[in-house]
């Protein structure tokens, strides 16, 4: 079961910052990412968007996407399992 949880945000932040809501949830959700404290997955939730879209804003951000030769085994070896390769 899935929860949320509510923050309070100043009411100028916004206005100042020229940003709506969801792109004030998208910055935390990049911000979250680039960090490490989000998972891919959690991050695309949290952010409102489906993955692809937020890979390609990832990528105008120059943010790597946190992905290395122990998660490319990982994918290779379900792939197998699956009977894709």
């Amino acid at each position: 079961m899935s929860s949320v949880v509510s923050l309070e945000i100043p009411r100028e932040v916004p206005h100042i910052t020229r940003m709506t809501l969801e792109e004030l949830q998208q910055e935390l959700a990049l911000h979250l990412f680039q960090r490490g404290k989000l998972s891919f997955g959690k991050a695309c939730e949290m952010a409102g968007m489906p993955a692809w879209t937020f890979q390609q804003l990832l990528g105008s951000r120059e943010i790597p996407v946190h992905y290395d030769v122990a998660d490319y085994e990982e994918d290779l070896a379900t792939l197998k399992e699956l009977g894709r390769l």
